[in-house]
């Protein structure tokens, strides 16, 4: 049969398509370890490993890349061998091996993620090396376990025991998880504040980490910068609620240790984030913690979240400008990272004054991510050898992520075994946990993670969760500095897992101490306690599924000593201090996002944050009209540098949340003045990424009707005047949605019935908006 020529030149256009789109799609291929495709008779401990990357039209360069390896195909997912975590880089090796001790012919299978340099992520398939005999193999640490005799756990106490300086279990504030806390009524506000700070009432937290904020998305929601423009920077201002919260902390705590570190970055420092104008706004945020709310700052993490830092930026810009600015008593920390196995270490050992200026080095993840009841005895990135003996400061720098509301899985009881794993294992000493309290609108990401949870400030409503209790565990029966750790009373019950512990601690100017103890099964112990310790009263505090920081019948040690036993699957605080409590008060009923809701923007001064709304991207505050009145403006001129901008997609443009996720029928409406480019009414909002159904206008009068990504229709407003302000409207009844514009009809379709929130959207200009209403239908 002829083809005709048209047919002909068509199909071989379509082939062409075809081909093309296989030869441009992102790609990760060709694995090899030690130059080869899975090889077998591997005999270096430390092989390397590289592959092959394909780009396409979108990102024509890899971005980064995350290596995992297990000792199965399934366990992958959690690698139990070696995961680098998400690494920023071009290269795509050779990268040499830095995971568990390889054994002689052992099989391993490993893969990588790669992400191009625009977005976009690619699996490789598995491949595999294996291992012949390994020449100078290297020794696995193996934890300590405590002897037993006659099936009784001994445990030895002695005053004159050393080991490492106890300094902290604290929290991260940051990606926006308290942005609802900052809208909480006192006395309620003042009462969930003592419930994280206040010592021996609550977690007692002893460090706190804050976002110093970009004004672009950082997990759950945006927070505002000190310096949004490089005029600013000049005269840095107070935004947002990380300076309250930590003045609040403060107050609570005078003890408490406070830390800053960014996640994104205005867009005038773009694109190179390690600079001497970066060093300048590192150094504002203290400006302006001391200026204008007269607090000290203890520790700088001077790096990108989870992207890690500079040498010489460290060196030569930042530890200069915080001496020459009055700030020497600022240590940094680093490089905070989400990847890297404690490499920082290796260029310690080769630079002294880069080693100097580096005074406590922080991981994250150090225990892996497995969210499950198996999450403590994932490898993770543990400390190394060299890390160890260094005797710097180790900390887990933000860990575990997850939600306190659980006791089982990967909730209470596994963070304190993680606590305890973390001194055993890594010689760490400080622990900071995300998030300390969830304070986010439902359906936003992460919106279950924290210690507790506080997202209903209009009914002032709030949760103590059992990982509250679990962190007292140690927090209310330790101090930071004060204490150090027993080393040959740290230990395991079993050698083959974490989830049976206990740590000892006693101060250093006196004879108190204590014991935090994580049970997996029954437990009978004897601790006998040794020279420099008191031998008065034991009090003992107990958490498990049941009833959390309970405490029990004190008991007095004879000859010497106590002997106890436990019960399965708790948590146990022995201590020779006092003063330990339960802290509780009356919580209010919860009670709905109140409905109809009106909000004119008048509640709070200039320059605040409005009340109930969840920025999800770009910043908006309260602001001066001209006649006098105030309104809502988005401040950010510029998409700023992204966070995890290679890994993820971004939320596009700013964007606010107000309400209630299961909001359904109603009507929503705001005046709105368009400075700039456009500015949208957006309802039935799911989340983070502006899912539902968004009424866009320009400033020159053209409108779309979007759900989601897709255009359902679009126009022209006729004699639109873009100098005056005007009123946007959109009514949901069931599935018909119809869009205003100064009460005229502008568009009403037929599409889904859906759920969710109002959502207030700007492109990047200082456009306003006044006088929200929501409200039933009038139809």
């Amino acid at each position: 049969m002829k083809i005709p020529s048209k047919s002909y030149n068509i199909i071989i256009l379509g082939f062409l398509l075809f081909f093309s789109s296989l030869v441009f799609a992102l790609d990760v291929k060709d694995l090899k370890c030690n130059s080869k495709i899975n090889p077998t008779g591997i005999v270096n401990a430390m092989p390397q490993f590289s592959w092959t990357f394909v780009g396409d039209e979108k990102s024509s360069k890899q971005g980064g890349y995350r290596i995992c390896m297990a000792t199965s195909i399934e366990k992958l997912k959690y690698p139990d061998v070696w995961d680098t975590g998400p690494t920023s880089t071009s290269e795509t090796g050779p990268f040499k091996y830095s995971g568990a001790p390889l054994k002689s012919g052992q099989r391993i299978y490993w893969k990588v993620i790669v992400w191009g340099n625009n977005r976009g992520a690619k699996h490789s398939e598995p491949a595999w090396f294996e291992m012949g005999d390994i020449v100078n193999p290297e020794t696995p640490f193996q934890p300590y376990v405590f002897p037993k005799t006659k099936g009784v756990v001994q445990i030895k106490l002695n005053g004159n025991d050393k080991g490492r300086t106890f300094e902290g279990i604290g929290g991260v504030s940051a990606g926006a998880s308290t942005d609802l806390l900052y809208d909480y009524e006192d006395p309620i506000k003042s009462q969930i504040l003592d419930v994280l700070f206040k010592p021996k009432f609550g977690a007692g937290f002893q460090h706190l980490k804050v976002e110093m904020g970009g004004g672009e998305n950082s997990t759950c929601g945006s927070e505002p910068s000190h310096a949004i423009t490089r005029e600013e920077l000049k005269n840095p201002v107070s935004r947002g609620y990380e300076f309250w919260l930590m003045k609040e902390a403060k107050n609570r705590n005078p003890n408490v240790i406070l830390e800053y570190l960014p996640w994104s970055f205005p867009a005038y420092l773009k694109p190179n984030i390690f600079t001497e104008e970066s060093a300048e706004y590192f150094v504002s945020f203290l400006d302006v913690a001391k200026n204008q709310w007269d607090m000290n700052i203890d520790w700088v993490a001077a790096a990108e979240n989870e992207n890690g830092t500079n040498r010489d930026w460290l060196v030569n810009q930042v530890r200069p400008l915080l001496d020459a600015r009055g700030y020497k008593n600022v240590k940094i920390q680093g490089p905070d990272d989400n990847s890297g196995d404690w490499k920082i270490f290796n260029e310690f050992e080769k630079d002294k004054v880069f080693d100097n200026v580096v005074e406590a080095v922080g991981y994250h993840y150090v225990t892996g991510r497995e969210f499950n009841e198996n999450m403590v005895d994932g490898r993770g990135r543990p400390t190394t050898e060299k890390a160890k003996n260094s005797g710097k400061p180790l900390w887990a720098s933000e860990d575990w992520s997850w939600t306190g509301k659980d006791w089982g899985g990967a909730g209470a009881l596994n963070l304190a075994r993680m606590y305890n794993k973390f001194y055993i294992r890594d010689r760490i000493t400080k622990t900071l946990i995300w998030a300390p309290i969830g304070s986010i609108y439902k359906s936003v990401t992460w919106d279950k993670a924290g210690a507790m949870k506080a997202n209903s400030p209009w009914s002032g409503y709030y949760e103590v969760w059992p990982t509250i209790w679990a962190t007292a565990h140690t927090t209310q029966f330790t101090e930071p500095e004060n204490w150090h750790y027993l080393n040959s009373a740290c230990g395991l019950f079993d050698g083959g897992t974490y989830k049976g512990s206990s740590v000892a601690l006693k101060e250093k100017n006196g004879p108190n101490w204590s014991m935090i103890i994580c049970t997996e099964n029954q437990e009978d112990i004897e601790v006998i306690i040794e020279e420099g310790l008191s031998l008065g009263i034991v009090s003992v505090w107990k958490s498990d599924e049941n009833e959390q920081f309970i405490k029990q019948e004190s008991v007095v040690p004879k000859n010497g000593v106590l002997r106890l036993s436990l019960d399965p699957k708790s948590i146990y605080s022995l201590t020779t201090t006092t003063g330990q409590q339960k802290g509780t008060y009356e919580i209010p009923e919860e009670a709905a996002f109140p409905f109809p809701y009106k909000e004119n923007y008048e509640g709070r001064k200039a320059g605040d944050l409005p009340k109930y709304h969840s920025d999800q991207t770009g910043s908006f505050e309260i602001a001066l009209k001209e006649d006098g009145s105030q309104c809502l403006k988005q401040i950010i001129p510029e998409q700023g540098y992204d966070w995890m901008r290679v890994y993820r997609r971004s939320n596009i443009k700013p964007n606010t949340l107000v309400g209630d996720v299961n909001w359904e029928n109603y009507t929503c409406k705001v005046d709105v003045f368009i400075e700039g480019g456009n500015v949208e009414l957006g309802g039935r909002v799911k989340g983070s990424y502006l899912k539902g159904y968004r009424f866009q206008v320009t400033k020159n009068g053209n409108w779309k009707l979007m759900f989601d990504k897709e255009v359902l229709k679009k126009g022209v407003i006729s004699d639109f005047d873009g100098a005056q302000w005007h009123s946007l409207k959109i009514t949901f009844q069931n599935k018909e949605i119809e869009a205003f514009v100064d009460e005229v009809s502008v568009v009403n379709v037929s599409h889904q019935k859906t759920k969710g929130y109002v959502m207030l959207v700007s492109s990047y200009d200082e456009n306003l908006f006044d006088n929200l209403e929501i409200t039933t239908n009038n139809k």
